[in-house]
């Protein structure tokens, strides 16, 4: 056989290889849940400036492999989060970001916080709690409720160290 050939087959076969452990890597991303309402969501901005998206965008920049996904529905209570959670957070979540909002008071519902935590706790999912008391300070739009994509970021800033010290366990 020809050396050249040879050669190329090699430079072929390596690169196959670093194709399959990089789609590996791809795939063993840590998955983060961000559950809630509006602010989760991201009412009033990009999808891109909501503060899941930032805070993906936060910790990849910090070279953690990581997947925020937005599951925020504008106006949703923490009823709707409970009963839509196991199609929402699936099996092997790394963590989820409860963002239960204002809308059980807003529209006179039960709080089912402790229910959706209890759940996840017993699927062996960690919590971190985003509570409104977190937007105090931060921009908000004009309409006071949401914030602005700078105060999203702000948000997502201040949730990149807890999000990635679970990831990295």
């Amino acid at each position: 056989m020809n050396r050249y050939i040879f050669a190329a087959r090699i430079f072929g076969a390596l690169t196959l290889a670093f194709a399959v452990i990089g789609l590996g890597t791809a795939a063993d991303a840590a998955t983060i849940v961000a559950l809630g309402a509006s602010n989760t969501y991201g009412k009033g901005v990009a999808r891109n400036q909501s503060y899941p998206a930032q805070l993906q965008a936060i910790l990849q920049a910090q070279g953690i492999r990581v997947r925020v996904v937005n599951a925020g529905i504008n106006g949703d209570t923490t009823e709707g989060m409970l009963q839509r959670l196991d199609r929402t957070v699936p099996n092997g979540t790394a963590a989820v970001l409860l963002q239960p909002g204002g809308n059980d008071r807003r529209k006179g519902g039960v709080n089912r916080t402790s229910g959706i935590q209890s759940r996840l706790q017993a699927r062996g999912i960690p919590v971190i709690m985003v509570p409104n008391s977190m937007f105090r300070g931060l921009p908000h739009q004009a309409d006071e409720i949401h914030l602005t994509p700078e105060g999203y970021q702000m948000l997502a800033k201040s949730l990149a160290s807890q999000v990635s010290g679970i990831v990295r366990r």
